[in-house]
């Protein structure tokens, strides 16, 4: 039987964070904490990159290595023992890339989500048919099985708008997503209605950037941006490209990402008359 796999929390990412400041604020190396307290150099790395939870032996170590008072200490014990709580976790989602579980656990931990698609509706959004059609668009090689676990996980991520807070959601779509007609006419005014529907829901913002609007710094690809609502869970962007998964956590990228999702805003129509525009588009479909 394969190793479970650690799946990823934001709670997983403060506790990495925190062990990152607390070794850099001693001024030792991995080496050097290796050579102290015979925790593995590589387990080290696993902890402070968040891709593993440390036996509560092997942070208690650490912890007497830097020094941290009672206090400190105890909150990095209780958030440890905290790390791996995963609500949304489903059997199924053993089967699924690791990328895509990861970005899974953070749509279900955040408190908003800025979402800007190019060429898809955004996966909140979609419908069962349409979130099959691209599933198998997109993975022609997939089994029934796989299409069938990837579709489910897709719908059921929608659970966080039915939640207490709700997910807040602002998405922005160019154009081009929503005349593209995935899996046929049919399938693709009944996904325009649900996006005309579900956007006059108070917890979804959705806008249209329109044809007319020509270049715009969306055009090199979709991204998210979360945020999450412990202030101590820094905001996190998350790209899907054909080169891979990438999620990044750097200030620098934060501001970047943000700016452009304000710069998408100002040139996309309002909600108002992205609502309208994708209640034509959906007439024009049938």
């Amino acid at each position: 039987m394969p190793p479970k796999r650690q799946m990823p929390t934001a709670r997983l990412r403060r506790l990495a964070r925190e062990m990152r400041r607390l070794r850099s604020g001693s001024g030792l190396t991995r080496e050097e904490v290796t050579a102290r307290t015979a925790v593995n150099e590589a387990t080290l790395y696993r902890l402070e990159t968040g891709k593993g939870r440390p036996q509560r032996r092997t942070l208690t170590a650490l912890l007497d290595t830097y020094g941290v008072e009672e206090a400190k200490r105890e909150a990095i014990l209780t958030l440890s023992s905290q790390a791996d709580e995963q609500g949304w976790l489903r059997p199924y989602h053993a089967d699924l890339p690791d990328e895509y579980v990861g970005y899974i656990s953070f749509e279900a931990e955040a408190r908003s989500v800025r979402n800007y698609e190019s060429l898809f509706v955004p996966g909140l959004l979609q419908t069962e048919d349409y979130a099959r059609a691209v599933v198998r668009g997109v993975l022609p090689a997939a089994s029934a099985k796989e299409v069938g676990q990837r579709v489910q996980a897709r719908v059921e991520r929608q659970v966080v708008f039915s939640r207490d807070p709700s997910l807040e959601l602002w998405a922005i779509v160019d154009e081009a997503a929503l005349r593209r007609v995935v899996g046929g006419p049919g399938v693709m005014a009944d996904q325009l209605n649900h996006l005309a529907d579900i956007a006059a829901e108070p917890c979804v913002t959705l806008q249209v950037i329109p044809f007319g609007s020509g270049a715009h710094p969306g055009m090199p690809g979709s991204f998210v941006v979360m945020d999450f609502p412990d202030p101590e869970d820094p905001m996190l962007v998350y790209i899907d490209s054909m080169a891979g998964d990438l999620f990044l956590e750097a200030d620098e990228d934060i501001r970047r990402y943000s700016q452009i999702f304000d710069h998408l805003r100002a040139l996309a129509l309002s909600p108002g008359d992205s609502a309208d525009l994708i209640t034509t588009l959906a007439q024009e479909t049938k």
